[in-house]
């Protein structure tokens, strides 16, 4: 059966739109699916940063207390180096003997 010129038009015309419409209906889909997939990678993302955010503040906090305990020590070694100078020079008042480093 043949259908009218006008008729032939319309119905390409149609299948035109529908063919322009599944397609867009496709990317909606793949952009919505890309969006998605964006927002779980920036979800993990933040989560990685507030790890790493925790995890630095308590290597600063450990990195402070080092600080702190190398002054101490050297405080300590300084005064053990003091005295045992001081215990040498009572033995040897003269200071003509060589002691070699402390």
């Amino acid at each position: 059966m043949d259908l009218p010129v006008s008729l032939q038009r319309a119905l390409q015309r149609l299948n035109g739109a529908i063919d322009a419409l599944d397609a867009a209906a496709e990317r909606r889909a793949e952009a919505d699916a890309a969006r998605a997939d964006a927002e779980v990678e920036y979800a993990v993302m933040q989560d990685d940063r507030s790890r790493l955010a925790v995890e630095l503040d308590a290597a600063l906090a450990r990195a402070r207390a080092l600080d702190r305990v190398a002054g101490e020590v050297a405080a300590r070694v300084d005064r053990a180096g003091a005295t045992v100078r001081g215990i040498l020079a009572e033995l040897d008042p003269t200071g003509s003997r060589p002691l070699g480093p402390i």
